[in-house]
């Protein structure tokens, strides 16, 4: 199998499932260099004001289940889903998360950062070169 720039590709599920260990090693890396408590803060993608503050509250419910420290700030984009890099909320978060100011940005699920697996792996780098991880609720996600 090839993907349409002649590269090797790999099934749907099985690029899923490395961009999933990818994204965890760069979160257990950022965790074992943290010389005090995990810091994060929150991004949401909600359509509505009611989706946005349950999002919310199961995102920082799992949090605090994790033991780590909620940030200060949290972050948040309304509406349709523009692609992830147009997005005020998240680009926000990045820059906060980037500025030390948390190790990690936790969401709902996957799909509230990107469906697109090549965007996603630039941003795993990205985040990741700076130190930041990306983390989700686990198990599927209403």
């Amino acid at each position: 199998m090839s993907t349409d720039k002649g590269q090797p590709g790999f099934s749907p599920a099985l690029e899923g499932g490395r961009l999933e260990c990818l994204r965890s090693a760069y979160e257990q890396k950022v965790i074992e260099a943290a010389r005090r408590t995990v810091r994060v803060t929150t991004y949401v993608l909600a359509s509505s004001v009611a989706e946005r503050r349950a999002d919310q509250e199961l995102v920082e419910a799992h949090v605090r289940g994790q033991g780590w420290k909620l940030a200060l700030s949290s972050f948040w984009d309304f509406g349709q889903a523009p692609p992830v890099t147009d997005r005020t909320g998240f680009g926000e978060a990045s820059r906060y998360a980037a500025q030390g100011f948390a190790h990690g940005i936790v969401a709902i699920g996957r799909q509230a950062i990107t469906t697109d697996d090549a965007t996603y792996e630039e941003l795993l780098h990205f985040l990741g070169s700076r130190g930041v991880f990306l983390a989700y609720l686990p198990g599927p996600t209403p």
